[in-house]
């Protein structure tokens, strides 16, 4: 369980940062495209300039070439008269096309980036959901071992009675406490902490005892637990422990 939570802890992070990059980018992307609308609408006007003012295409234009001429005030007048058209054209970016093609290389990446964090994202949320599952499942059916294993250390120890382990009411099992219901012989069912001392720690002990069964550790060292047990129970404690042994 502990391991499952860390996994899911990591996942949650890694989908937080996911998360935050991809509204950087989203940002980014944004501020491109408005930029190349920018650039598009640029390049359109001076199209349209041209072609009201000279009624020349694009393509037209560059494939315009000039003549070789001799006569040198022609050639001034020629010179004078495409200074007025240049100013007539206004301001002209002459980078516009080659920044518009950067610009449309970098503004695809940093899409192409986005749909890859869009997809990272799903498939982040999807292993996380199957996870969550897992371990639901898991706990569940763990829990109810652990429960039923109690209850039968529990009745070894107290030479009777019942012992249960219960959920606390919460939406999310995995989230939800534990109580512990204990029923020594001859008492009514109630909470462990209402138990006694001695009931209290004959109960832990049982649950320690039902863990360690289900799932044996190489060793377990117990210091003093019997110190609030009294005699019936600590003979009872100790025949335990020789049959475990």
């Amino acid at each position: 369980k502990e391991e499952l939570s860390a996994k899911q802890k990591d996942f949650f992070r890694s989908r937080e940062e996911m998360s935050e990059r991809m509204n950087a980018l989203d940002k980014e992307v944004y501020r491109l495209g408005e930029q190349k609308k920018k650039l598009e609408d640029g390049i359109e006007g001076q199209i349209n300039y041209m072609w009201d003012e000279y009624e020349i295409t694009l393509s037209d234009a560059a494939g315009l070439r000039n003549e070789e001429m001799n006569d040198l005030p022609a050639m001034k007048r020629e010179i004078s008269g495409l200074k007025d058209e240049i100013r007539k054209l206004g301001n002209v970016n002459v980078n516009a096309i080659e920044d518009y093609k950067n610009l449309m290389e970098r503004y695809t990446f940093m899409k192409t980036q986005h749909d890859d964090l869009v997809e990272a994202e799903k498939t982040l949320e999807g292993i996380i959901e199957e996870l969550d599952t897992a371990m639901r499942k898991q706990f569940t059916e763990k829990f109810a071992e652990i429960s039923r294993e109690f209850d039968k250390v529990f009745k070894e120890l107290f030479g009777g009675g019942k012992g249960t382990l219960e959920l606390m009411e919460d939406e999310d099992i995995l989230e939800a406490g534990i109580r512990i219901i204990a029923q020594p012989p001859g008492k009514k069912l109630q909470n462990m902490m209402q138990l006694s001392g001695g009931e209290k720690a004959l109960s832990a002990i049982s649950l320690l005892f039902a863990i360690q069964n289900l799932k044996p550790s190489p060793f377990c060292l117990l210091d003093e637990i019997e110190a609030a047990l009294d005699d019936s129970n600590v003979g009872r404690f100790a025949k335990y422990l020789h049959k475990l042994t």
